[in-house]
């Protein structure tokens, strides 16, 4: 069981698989934030840290059930009239890409519509049930963690090396979760643009599920220029505030 501990390669691995883990968990992450947004200021804490050990577990659990894992790529059926293979995979992402959309596009007109009058945008948008939220976190987090524990399989042969790498990753994600979530709290134009980043994973999700392969790499270069605009405009706000006279009392 602790072979691997000796073997230069698995310490290669275990460091790559974590970073790898790490860079896939932004989409978990994003979506975590909105979600528990939407609860009870009281109650968030424990639903980020609850959220994340679901989501935890649930890699866990994919990582120990690789056979299954492995017939997620294997065909189901032929579309008929032609050649397109449809594995389970396929249907995971389709079906993830669509959640992912719809609840999104919700989200994005709730913040919207509601931006004139809080109180009435609390009765519009009711806060989502405790449960339902941890429920929407694991399920979604299955999605996510497809692509990444298939790639763990192919770059690592120890199943320990792959659990500390998915523990290690969910750590951090632990870490970054509040901060990001009292950012995105604090600036509403975050939050829209982070539902924004949903719509374009869901959109690459359903893409990926029609056998479209998108490079993930051209996702973050254009989810951290996006980022780095909003830090531009946030600070100029801010500095333009400043800059104003203090209203007469």
């Amino acid at each position: 069981m602790f072979d691997w501990m000796a073997s230069p390669e698995a310490w290669a691995a275990l460091a790559t698989l974590t970073a790898l883990e790490i860079v896939l968990g932004i989409d978990n992450i994003i979506f975590l934030t909105i979600l528990v947004g939407r609860l009870p200021p009281e109650q968030r804490h424990s639903a980020r840290l609850l959220g994340l050990g679901l989501a935890m577990i649930t890699r866990i659990l994919l990582l120990l059930s690789l056979a299954w894992v492995a017939k997620l790529t294997e065909p189901l059926f032929v579309i008929p009239w032609s050649t397109i293979e449809v594995t389970g995979r396929n249907l995971v992402l389709l079906l993830g890409g669509f959640f992912l959309l719809v609840k999104a596009t919700l989200e994005i007109h709730a913040s919207v519509e509601g931006e004139g009058d809080a109180a009435e945008a609390d009765r519009a948008v009711p806060h989502a049930a405790y449960f339902g939220t941890l429920v929407q976190i694991a399920i979604i987090d299955i999605v996510f963690s497809l692509d990444s524990v298939i790639t763990a399989v192919g770059m690592a042969r120890d199943i320990p090396v792959m659990v500390i790498a998915v523990v290690a990753a969910v750590a951090v994600m632990m870490f970054a979760a509040k901060p990001l979530g009292d950012f995105v709290e604090r600036h509403p134009t975050a939050k829209v643009l982070a539902l924004a980043f949903l719509v374009m994973i869901g959109t690459a999700l359903i893409a990926e599920g029609c056998g479209v392969h998108v490079q993930k790499a051209y996702l973050y270069v254009a989810m951290a220029f996006s980022v780095g605009v909003e830090m531009l405009n946030i600070r100029m706000r801010g500095n333009l505030q400043r800059r104003l006279p203090p209203t007469a009392g």
